[in-house]
């Protein structure tokens, strides 16, 4: 069996780090592993105007900034199919069918759609479209044959969903569908980044990400301004390690060749988080190592982001050809789900026969 990656990103905006630690870095890995025969990223745009409905020049306006953001992390379009998802029009079919098995209070129970529900205060508003993401979502994923899909430990309710979706499927129809497996990220900070608040979620509605594109200034200003431990108020006091946002990040994104560059006084972060949790070692001098851990993972991203914006003709040539390669995979897929519908009327040689027979002894 083929060994194949579906994942993408709804374009809400810029990308920010938590998108990276959670999924893009992990993605550039596993496109340069060698290890995969193709790997899918989508723009999930269709999946944003669920509930960006009456705005769609926001999601199209947006389609660029998730485009760039994923060319100057290192997805290379040789390597990996970019496209966007609204110019796949089986993706639409699939859901349709598939919708059939699944019932409304399944769909009720997923952990991912209350949360989702609850954050967008939809209460019975709830469009559709929305309620229904977790089918569509299967329809993405089973359209590519995905293997493996590699996202936050958050949709590992999606991810249950679509497995659900693919048995039942080839339960009713015959093995059609092939069930897919989560790929979480290795780094358990990755798992979720909280927002410089500390909020459990770095969310751009709520205001407190650090964009990957971020520049030196504004990346400094939200280091500084970032939630450590409320009760550590003397540089003497013991500090608190678990729920401080600063060392969060420090662990996701910390290495330990940055000690020598930048902090020279320690060997490692172990020995950072020791003395910060027996007293004397103040917040601002942690943010500072911070502010420069991060500059040195995201230089390279931002000077990679404004080659590619000299060139936005070529970002969107990209999005073309990996959307007409997409399609000719999907479309191979929803006739083989046809198939074991026994839709395919045209397709179907003995049907037609034997219905000419039938009629013929009549």
């Amino acid at each position: 069996m083929s060994k194949i990656i579906l994942t993408g990103d709804r374009p809400t905006g810029k990308l920010h780090v938590g998108h990276y630690v959670g999924s893009l870095r992990r993605r550039v890995e596993l496109q340069n592993s060698g290890e995969f025969d193709d790997i899918f990223i989508m723009i999930a745009d269709a999946q944003a105007l669920t509930d960006n409905a009456d705005n769609p020049e926001k999601v199209r306006q947006n389609i660029i900034e998730v485009a760039l953001d994923y060319l100057s992390c290192g997805l290379d379009p040789a390597k990996s199919t970019l496209f966007i998802q609204s110019q796949i029009p089986q993706l639409c079919e699939l859901s349709f069918y598939y919708m059939n098995l699944v019932t409304v209070s399944r769909l009720q129970r997923n952990p991912t759609v209350k949360t989702e529900i609850a954050m967008r205060n939809f209460e019975t508003s709830i469009p559709v479209g929305f309620f229904t993401y977790p089918i569509s979502q299967a329809a993405d994923i089973t359209a590519f044959k995905a293997t493996t899909v590699p996202v936050g430990e958050d949709q590992l309710p999606m991810l249950e969903q679509t497995k659900e979706i693919v048995r039942k499927f080839n339960m009713t129809y015959g093995d059609t569908l092939i069930e897919p497996e989560i790929l979480l990220p290795d780094n358990k900070a990755c798992l979720r980044l909280p927002g410089i608040d500390g909020k459990a979620k770095m969310s751009k509605s709520l205001g407190n990400c650090i964009y990957l594109s971020e520049d030196e200034k504004t990346l400094k200003q939200k280091v500084m301004s970032m939630y450590t431990d409320p009760n550590h108020i003397q540089i003497s006091d013991p500090g608190q390690i678990e729920g401080n946002t600063v060392f969060t990040y420090l662990d996701a994104f910390c290495k330990d060749e940055y000690f020598a560059q930048y902090l020279p006084e320690y060997n490692n972060l172990e020995e950072l988080k020791a003395h910060y949790t027996r007293g004397g070692l103040g917040d601002v001098k942690v943010k500072k190592f911070l502010l420069n851990v991060l500059n040195t993972e995201l230089e390279p991203i931002r000077n990679r982001r404004k080659e590619f914006e000299k060139d936005i003709p070529y970002v969107y040539e990209v999005l073309k050809k990996g959307s007409e390669k997409a399609r000719e995979v999907a479309e191979n897929t929803l006739n083989e789900v046809k198939n074991a519908m026994k839709i395919n009327y045209f397709d179907d040689a003995e049907l037609i026969k034997s219905q000419a027979e039938k009629y013929m002894n009549q």
